[in-house]
């Protein structure tokens, strides 16, 4: 829990006041995204929908439980609001999340975060980008072909040319957009 104490005078007296904040740490949070997956895992086959992600994140002031579908041929908004409502009925029975939160249910979307060995092993062959943390060989973005990964890196090739990078050195990777 986070303390915060306040004093301020009102009318000549002395006032303290004590703040509670509940603090979530990162393993909360995994649990919540956990916890929801398995929810989901039942809805996702009844409604013909697999499972991409589940990420239970703070922006803001605000927590998102957000699940994010897929299936062959793309998701429709019917899928995301069926999925929805199916996940947000188990939710109000299990309640287990004690935060308020929005819930979210969408595709992954065309240029789609890879963060899992499944997303990877789906990718592999395709062209990804990858943002690293800091400049490597003065620049931070890197374009090319997923040419393998293990749990430690991940290789991709760019005209002939292969980059390895270390999985904890990425910001970011995800499937390339071509227009």
């Amino acid at each position: 829990m986070k303390y915060s104490m306040m004093m301020r005078v009102c009318r000549g007296k002395l006032f303290f006041s004590v703040k509670v904040k509940g603090v979530m740490t990162m393993a909360k949070q995994d649990s919540c995204a956990d916890r929801t997956e398995a929810l989901l895992t039942p809805i996702a086959k009844e409604h013909q929908v697999d499972i991409y992600d589940v990420e239970f994140v703070k922006e803001g002031s605000d927590w998102y439980l957000r699940a994010y579908i897929d299936k062959p041929g793309g998701v429709t908004i019917q899928d995301c609001e069926d999925v929805s409502r199916a996940l947000s009925d188990r939710l109000d029975e299990e309640d287990f999340i004690e935060d308020a939160y929005i819930l979210e249910v969408s595709s992954p979307g065309l240029g789609r975060i890879l963060k899992k060995d499944r997303h990877l092993k789906s990718a592999l062959g395709q062209e990804i980008e990858c943002k690293t943390y800091r400049p490597v060989d003065g620049q931070k973005e890197f374009s090319g072909i997923l040419v393998t990964f293990d749990e430690e890196s991940l290789t991709i090739a760019d005209e002939g040319t292969e980059k390895k990078f270390l999985r904890k050195d990425l910001a970011v990777v995800r499937l390339a957009l071509d227009f």
